[in-house]
């Protein structure tokens, strides 16, 4: 699925569907997805490092490739563990930012560092256990720090997102339970495979 012109398809058939923005992933991705959509573009690069756990849009460049591609939103992620550029960096290419935060803490100093945009996305993702659920406190937390907010991480459900929107957040990022098929297709094949009625 991870093809410019499939993700710039989805984003089309999220956006008909009444989302008013769109997360993407990936430089190409973005651009293909700027090529066809008006509506807001948050972007990201994800980058596996041997020296660092920050997977996020860790590096500067990435930051000045997105806004090249036409995101009007950049997302880093905001936890405090060790990166391999400085978290202020993310303010330099010229786009807003959002900030990808683990716990209130991270909040906070993304919130002082001037973030435009708060997101609990990385909320149970820095830990060896990830919950199954989203973190509706964090969101009430960061909902508090004055920033527009946008709830993130295991939204599988349109009640979940509701109780985003209900604990403050102004906007819910629904990922998984949209783009990756194979992944709803599991839930799926599971919740069917271990029924009493499995044949």
């Amino acid at each position: 699925m991870d093809n410019p012109l499939i993700i710039a398809a989805m984003a089309q058939a999220v956006v008909a569907g009444g989302a008013s923005g769109v997360r993407i992933e990936g430089v190409r991705n973005v651009e293909a997805v700027r090529s066809v959509l008006k509506q807001p573009i948050i972007g990201i690069v994800k980058v596996d490092l041997e020296t660092s756990p920050i997977r996020i849009t860790p590096f500067l460049q990435n930051i000045r490739d997105l806004a090249s591609a036409g995101a009007d939103i950049i997302a880093v992620d905001a936890t405090d563990r060790p990166r391999p550029e400085t978290l202020e960096a993310a303010k330099a290419a010229g786009a807003l930012s959002m900030a990808d935060c683990s716990c209130i803490d991270d909040g906070n100093n993304a919130a002082r560092l001037g973030a435009d945009i708060l997101g609990s996305t990385m909320a149970g993702y820095t830990t060896d256990m990830t919950p199954e659920g989203p973190d509706l406190e964090l969101v009430r937390q960061l909902a508090t720090l004055g920033k527009p907010l946008i709830a993130e991480g295991r939204y599988h459900t349109p009640a979940l997102a509701v109780e985003a929107l209900k604990a403050g957040a102004d906007a819910v990022v629904v990922g998984t339970a949209i783009t990756r098929t194979e992944v709803v297709t599991g839930w799926f094949f599971d919740a069917l495979k271990s029924s009493e009625f499995a044949r």
